[in-house]
């Protein structure tokens, strides 16, 4: 019998809990194919390497940085700066342009603004 009333208890604190957890969400989500976007950029820029990257490409007095540039200023291979290079360029966070032998990197802005507005969706 003490079972049947705590039972009787722990529906009524059920039914409480309901009523004050309505859905009060507009559940507007972002769409499925855009949310992936936004989730490729923030793996892309979830590494140390890259985000360095993306602050020297940031702060570059022209604007733009030659791989060249990178692997000095990093201390790596230039085909490890290139595999990091090509990450942030697909996911929209780079721009790339070739010259020669050599590619030019800038930051893509409109990428970088889709990924301030994730992490500051107030301003969005």
């Amino acid at each position: 019998m003490a079972i049947t009333a705590i039972g009787a208890s722990e529906a009524a604190v059920g039914e409480t809990e309901a009523e004050a957890c309505g859905s009060h969400l507009s559940c507007l989500l972002i769409d499925r194919d855009e949310a992936q976007r936004l989730a490729d950029m923030l793996k892309a820029i979830a590494d140390p390497t890259r985000l360095q990257i993306l602050r020297l490409i940031e702060r570059a007095p022209a604007g733009e940085v030659c791989v060249c540039d990178l692997t000095d200023c990093l201390g790596l291979r230039q085909p490890t700066v290139s595999h990091h290079l090509k990450i942030m360029t697909e996911a929209g966070l780079l721009d790339r342009e070739r010259r020669g032998t050599w590619a030019w990197f800038s930051v893509n802005h409109e990428g970088l603004r889709r990924v301030r507005e994730i992490l500051e969706p107030s301003s969005a």
